[in-house]
């Protein structure tokens, strides 16, 4: 997102260099004295920044800190982050960015200075106003600086938190943030919004410091047609940009991608960025499993809009990469809701998107939890996105570990924040004997086998790992659409990256130290794949992809490669902090 400009200033665009600001640079413009005396650089901003940052005593304490710090200073808040992203970004996404929202309310006016323009507000009742409410940002930002990343939300399921309204607005804040911090994303051009479209929350509504619309959710065809006003007005303002779908309710989520993908340039991250990054480390796993691709038996617990995706798009792999039939992959998985194991003779009513995994050869077989479910299918895999806190019990974990006798057992639990997850590393690795393959979708410390003295680092199914190389990706091709084959592709893409290192310690995922190494690696995959499916529109990437092709096969199928040129491209094009104040200056000002 753009720097926070206060819609009172007449200057918008403000220099992001404080102490670092040269001495005849300050005579120039007539603030000598109105600052400490001292020059520094920005190491030395940064070495006291992440003083503070250390000192705060809360994880909510440092969120308000980092947010006040990106809204004032975005030149030292992202050289902070990048030198740090390990330690910062548990704090500006998950798992802390969940009690961000919760309090977001309360919080507001300390995240930035008064007035500060940080993403758009769109309450329901002005959705006819939306042409008016976008000249207004337009006129907040820097000249140039016209967004071409969003992401979207109305704060309807916020992670695993529920219905939070507009308090949900942290979560396009926080995925931006990452947008940037592992892809190189141009800060200036990114837009977090909020439809403040009400909430179903008795605690907001009766909550007298909640800053959104106090009134319940609109039916859906309001909601389709305030959202299509909003999308089309936003597209016609900023043509090309790409829009990221982000914590809508399960049916929104699936309605608003179906309506929408053939469209405009879109995203769900929710379905198809949580189904890509847990697909790259499934692919990760199977090969460490020592049990066949076709002979897995896949459980999943929870059956929402991520589950669905995620399932799908390994059903897509098995297809691809393994050659079986649809029919027979489908086959492969089990899913089980509040109800019990679904399948097409369970008596109720099954949700649309639940229709597809139903299962119809269990005859008069019902399992009515995650236990009966265990013993009746005996899966290899156990993949948890019910936000169900240590649904995974101890139970759970030794039962999985005595049916995987021949192969390794594959659990992941994936619910987030940490206090929804369905069981923590050290618990996987406690009852399956230290023998899991384990990723999660909050992050976990590393664990210690007692008997060797081993140090083993749990795999994170982390989101961020696959949408901020496809923001690039979809940036720089500009690809009609955002197809199932270019998400494939970043899974193939992602679980190449591992290192020979990464792989020897039996790890699913690239440490998060690389993660701009690997979203550059991504991103090149993509654009390749957007090339190869005929969906790129820029010619600079056309001409670039077919002089330097990314393997011999002739075919549209995705693969995952790239080819050394593109990828140096796409370094090229990543945004990254100044590292000197004369970076920074404009050219009247540079010394």
């Amino acid at each position: 997102m753009a720097p926070a400009i206060s819609s009172a200033s007449p200057d918008k665009k403000p220099l992001n260099i404080g102490t670092a600001l040269p001495y005849e640079v300050r005579t120039a413009m007539h603030i000598k004295g109105l600052i400490p005396s001292a020059v520094e650089d920005f190491s030395a901003q940064e070495a006291r920044a992440l003083e503070q940052l250390k000192n705060k005593g809360t994880d909510l304490e440092k969120y308000i800190f980092l947010s006040w710090l990106r809204n004032t200073n975005i030149n030292l808040f992202y050289r902070l982050v990048l030198s740090n992203l390990k330690e910062i970004a548990p704090i500006i996404y998950t798992p802390t960015v969940g009690q961000a929202c919760q309090e977001f309310s309360h919080i507001y006016p300390f995240l930035a200075p008064p007035n500060a323009v940080d993403g758009l507000y769109i309450p329901l009742n002005e959705v006819d106003n939306i042409d008016e409410i976008i000249a207004n940002y337009k006129a907040s930002i820097p000249e140039g600086c016209d967004p071409d990343t969003t992401v979207i939300t109305d704060g309807s399921r916020i992670l695993g938190l529920g219905d939070l309204g507009m308090n949900g607005m942290g979560i396009p804040v926080g995925k931006l943030q990452l947008y940037v911090a592992a892809a190189g994303l141009d800060p200036s051009r990114c837009l977090p919004i909020v439809l403040d479209f009400g909430t179903d929350n008795p605690k907001y509504l009766d909550d007298p410091l909640y800053l959104g619309i106090r009134q319940k959710r609109p039916d859906d065809n309001k909601f389709y047609d305030a959202t299509e006003k909003v999308l089309k007005a936003l597209t016609k303002a900023f043509p090309g940009m790409f829009i990221q779908f982000e914590d809508f309710n399960t049916p929104h989520a699936f309605g608003l991608l179906e309506k929408w993908r053939d469209n405009i340039l879109c995203f769900n991250d929710d379905i198809q960025g949580t189904g890509s990054v847990i697909l790259a480390g499934f692919i990760s796993a199977i090969k460490l499993a020592g049990i066949p691709a076709r002979d897995h038996r896949i459980l999943f617990v929870g059956a929402g809009s991520a589950g669905v995706g995620v399932a799908k798009q390994l059903v897509d792999y098995l297809v691809i990469e393994h050659k079986i039939p649809e029919d027979d992959a489908k086959a492969m998985f089990w899913f089980v809701d509040s109800r019990g194991v679904i399948t097409a003779n369970r008596g109720d009513a099954l949700a649309d998107h639940k229709i597809y995994f139903a299962r119809q050869d269990n005859g008069e077989t019902q399992c009515k939890d995650i236990a009966e479910a265990l013993e009746y299918v005996k899966p290899t895999a156990l993949i948890g996105l019910s936000t169900i806190y240590k649904a995974f019990n101890e139970k759970i974990l030794t039962r999985m570990n005595e049916i995987n006798t021949t192969g390794r057992p594959i659990i992941f639990p994936l619910s987030n924040p940490m206090t929804k997850a369905e069981c923590t590393f050290e618990e996987a690795m406690r009852y399956t004997n230290n023998r899991v393959l384990f990723a999660s979708g909050t992050a976990f410390p590393e664990y210690t086998v007692p008997e060797t003295g081993e140090v083993r680092v749990p795999g994170q199914g982390n989101n961020m790992y696959v949408f901020p190389p496809i923001g690039l990706g979809a940036k720089l091709a500009k690809p009609t659409s955002i197809t199932d084959s270019l998400i494939f592709a970043v899974s193939k893409s992602l679980s190449n990256t591992l290192s020979d290192d990464e792989i020897a310690r039996g790890e699913l995922y690239p440490r998060i130290e690389r993660i701009r190494e690997t979203s550059a690696q991504v991103a090149a995959a993509f654009v390749h794949q957007a090339v190869r499916e005929g969906l790129a529109q820029d010619q600079y990437w056309i001409d670039l992809v077919n002089a330097n092709p990314a393997s011999s096969a002739t075919s549209k199928a995705p693969d995952g490669t790239y080819s050394q040129a593109v990828l140096d491209e796409v370094v090229k094009r990543m945004w990254a902090p100044a590292e000197s104040a004369q970076q920074l200056l404009p050219s009247k000002l540079k010394l």
